[in-house]
């Protein structure tokens, strides 16, 4: 024990004050663990006597503890004494594991990690190594961050283990690799033959990731050596793709051609950019072609596979099913009072309003929830169901985009549940491709399943609706969007678009946002988009400029 002491004072330095923080160098290498009081957890003497039992900590972290913990977790792991920072989280094993693999799998070395300014109980961190694999060295660097929080049972400040801990693309479950990349890259190209990069358009850098996944084996490129984010089970269900974090060797690349057109994609790149989680997509109503598609993050793609409550825009789904039943008729009278009861809930209209005397078109594109929300008691359970998954493809887990998709779910519900899928809310999930895809099926009156790469490139089979709705619905459908693009809600983000156009405006109410998720849907020609700008408030205020202002470029 005393000799294990005498190794451990050797490696420790005199602190210093930098910038009137109190600071450690750890390991030699210059890198500063800061920490706002008390000692590093090697420096430590027991508070509690032998037969005296050590009292609980509880109530809020302080500044010091959270400093202190975080600069016990960097110092061990820069010091490569990985059970000690495994000690220093509330997992050891998984943690154990995961920094084990960022030296022995992922081959990081001389690693170094600088706090930066606590935020409560969150510190950023900056990482700087290099990566070595069969003789090549690269260096790498970046940014992550950690939260710390009162152990369960002690009350001891620990790190809060996950894995975006050691690095922020990391999900829980996934690892670090360096090494010869099993998926030969790919060279992604535009509807014209222009290379694709995520440096021109940082919301394709997960697409590309799913077509190299895809199409990499199958383009004729040979593989590479890369420190790779290579995804465990619950990315995997969540179709997430492996992301390469450092190219050591370049691979020779396979070329892949997309539907994307480069003109959409920059506009649609530089209009989510206003907004800190927007995502849009564009398609093209006649053959289903993915046009664009745009995230502010630059992370997840929620553009293709959100699955996010669609609010009002899901009324173009539930206003053909009750067309269809002769439940409602677009210029047809029907009911839009302030409040209705079913299964229990109550039911309202924003600020309560209601419509005497009006129609379903008129409740349509003012967004009345009670007018679709007083059907219930005439539908079944499973009505809604069939309606998205028979006329508009959706909810089969069935589509072939080319990269990883989710195509909706529209699950079988009862009572109040039921009834507020009818408005886009239970347990009904979407994303601005599938509601995209949507607003084209109206438009185009049958439904095209949107794809990314060509199905002639790799012979896969595109999913299909069973029916098409009838010639009279369809009518019906495109006039109360017309209306609501001139009229309604959405008239304001639809101005000047003309009579070949017709949208609809959602607002998705979300557990723990103070404002709605904002969503809209519209066509113009052979163009169709959807949006959703997340606790954005009003589909027609926030989404809906980011759809319109793709719309009027036309082509």
């Amino acid at each position: 024990m005393g000799k294990r002491r005498r190794v451990d004072q050797r490696r420790r330095t005199k602190p210093a004050v930098v910038g009137g923080v109190l600071a450690v160098v750890v390991g030699g290498a210059g890198a500063y663990a800061l920490y706002g009081g008390g000692a590093a957890a090697d420096d430590r003497t027991p508070t509690a006597a032998a037969g005296h039992a050590k009292a609980v900590g509880t109530g809020p972290l302080s500044a010091a503890e959270v400093t202190s913990a975080a600069q016990t977790f960097l110092t061990a792991w820069q010091q490569g004494r990985l059970p000690q920072a495994a000690s220093a989280t509330d997992d050891p094993q998984a943690a154990t594991a995961l920094l084990t693999g960022f030296v022995k799998d992922a081959h990081i070395e001389k690693a170094t990690f600088t706090a930066g300014t606590p935020t409560g109980g969150k510190v950023p961190f900056s990482v700087k190594g290099t990566v070595s694999y069969g003789g090549v060295t690269k260096p790498l660097s970046y940014t992550s961050a950690l939260t710390v929080v009162r152990r369960t049972g002690d009350g001891e400040p620990v790190v809060d283990w996950h894995a975006a801990v050691v690095h922020p693309d990391l999900r829980d479950g996934d690892t670090l690799v360096t090494g010869e990349s099993g998926t030969p890259p790919v060279k992604a190209l535009d509807r014209h033959g222009g290379e694709i990069t995520a440096a021109e358009y940082p919301s394709l850098g997960t697409v590309l990731d799913g077509l190299r996944e895809k199409y990499g084996e199958k383009a004729g490129g040979t593989a590479g050596v890369e420190l790779r984010v290579v995804r465990g089970k619950d990315a995997k269900a969540r179709k997430l793709s492996d992301k390469t974090l450092l190219e050591l060797s370049k691979g020779t690349p396979g070329t892949v051609r997309t539907t994307l057109s480069p003109v959409y994609q920059a506009a649609a790149e530089q209009q989510v950019a206003k907004w800190s989680k927007a995502s849009v997509v564009m398609v093209r109503p006649s053959t289903g072609e993915i046009l664009a598609v745009a995230n502010s993050g630059h992370g997840f793609n929620v553009g293709f596979q959100g699955m996010l409550a669609p609010g009002s825009t899901m009324k173009i789904i539930t206003s053909s099913m009750l067309i269809e039943k002769g439940l409602g008729s677009a210029d047809k009278q029907h009911p839009c009072p302030k409040t209705f009861t079913y299964g229990g809930w109550k039911f309202h209209n924003d600020d309560n309003f209601e419509i005497k005397g009006g129609t379903l078109k008129a409740s349509f594109a003012r967004s009345c929830n009670t007018a679709f929300i007083s059907q219930a008691p005439k539908l079944g359970n499973s009505d809604l169901t069939r309606q998205a998954q028979q006329v508009f493809g959706l909810s089969m887990d069935n589509w072939a985009i080319g990269v990883p998709s989710f195509d909706g779910s529209v699950p079988v519900q009862s009572a109040a549940p039921m009834a507020a899928s009818l408005i886009g809310q239970g347990g009904v999930r979407m994303n601005p491709l599938n509601m995209a895809s949507v607003a084209a099926t109206v438009k185009s009156g049958h439904f095209h399943q949107p794809y990314l790469v060509s199905p002639d490139v790799d012979h896969r089979t595109l999913a299909t609706a069973s029916r098409s709705l009838s010639a009279s619905t369809v009518a019906q459908l495109r006039e109360m969007m017309r209306f609501t693009a001139s009229y309604g809600t959405a008239a304001q983000a639809m101005r000047g678009l003309g009579p070949d156009s017709g949208a609809k405006t959602g607002s998705a109410e979300v557990g723990g946002q103070e404002k709605p998720d904002g969503w809209f849907t519209a066509y113009r020609g052979d163009l169709a988009a959807a949006g959703v700008v997340q606790a954005g408030g009003h589909g027609g205020d926030t989404a809906g400029p980011i759809v319109a202002s793709l719309l009027r470029m036309g082509g």
